[in-house]
């Protein structure tokens, strides 16, 4: 495949085609920030220069780029970051992309920690640091700890504390394997997707990110099931649990930490009205 060498304003729409005829959810977007990266522009630039003929080392970025994106892979891999909670978060293949769905776990637990008063938070399976970092560079006070299985996954989430500047410590732990202390509230978006769902996702989930990410067993309850029943050791007296969930688990995941004795368990859906949160307290 080779883009023709045109103009941006015409490469612009020339992409925007290939993608929506390859059933490519938000194609002038992908559009975009795929010549943006590649040509140095601003947003601004990308329309106030759109008759800018990029040189033949552009274009030959330009193509491999787009190439790639037909084959599924998906741009925030390909630009390396994506944006959550404002920030901007790097990502690579080792970690799982941060959805906008998972701001509502974030908003929830900066809620409930500023109304309690709560200092310190734990993340298991952090993957970028998404999670641990947001809360902690919106709410100063917290002492944040995040666990990862996945050395390179923490190389990542390394990166984005290091970026700006926030009290998260780093941990490589399976879930508590290493983990000492009590903590104010746990936090966790743990692998929930089925094991027999996997094969039908989008290629460029079930093909590009990592499979330990996602896999949440037979029912895609295991990880909710196995930090469940080991939380309660490293909570504190009235401390909170709190999971993002698959759009169809929250009753489920409330039956588990109410077989495991935590009380006040709420439920938060999202903007389309579907299970995204699970909130529970020792």
């Amino acid at each position: 495949m080779s883009l023709s060498r045109s103009s941006v304003k015409d490469l612009l729409r020339e992409i925007t085609g290939l993608f929506k005829e390859n059933n490519i959810d938000e194609a002038k977007i992908d559009a975009s920030l795929i010549l943006m990266r590649q040509l140095g522009f601003t947003k601004t630039q990308l329309y106030s220069r759109d008759g800018y003929v990029p040189d033949e080392n552009q274009m030959r970025k330009i193509d491999y780029w787009v190439l790639k994106r037909l084959e599924g892979r998906p741009v925030q891999y390909l630009l390396g970051k994506t944006e959550f909670m404002g920030l901007s978060i790097k990502v690579s293949d080792f970690v799982l992309i941060p959805r906008p769905d998972t701001e509502i776990l974030v908003e929830e637990v900066l809620k409930i920690s500023s109304e309690r008063g709560y200092k310190t938070g734990l993340d298991i399976g952090t993957g970028s640091g998404a999670i641990a970092l947001s809360l902690a560079y919106y709410n100063k006070t917290l002492e944040m700890t995040a666990c990862d299985i996945s050395e390179k996954a923490l190389i990542i989430a390394r990166q984005n504390i290091k970026d700006y500047g926030v009290k998260v410590r780093l941990v490589k732990s399976n879930l508590f394997e290493n983990i000492e202390g009590k903590f104010d509230f746990i936090v966790s978006n743990p692998p929930y997707i089925r094991t027999g769902i996997i094969p039908t996702l989008d290629k460029k989930v079930k093909n590009y990110e990592p499979l330990k990410a996602l896999d949440g067993g037979e029912d895609g309850l295991n990880f909710y099931r196995n930090i469940t029943a080991s939380s309660l050791t490293y909570l504190n007296k009235n401390g909170m649990l709190a999971y993002e969930t698959g759009y169809d688990q929250g009753e489920a995941v409330s039956n588990i930490l109410k077989e495991n004795g935590f009380k006040n368990i709420e439920i938060k859906k999202d903007l389309a009205g579907l299970d995204r949160v699970v909130i529970g307290f020792k």
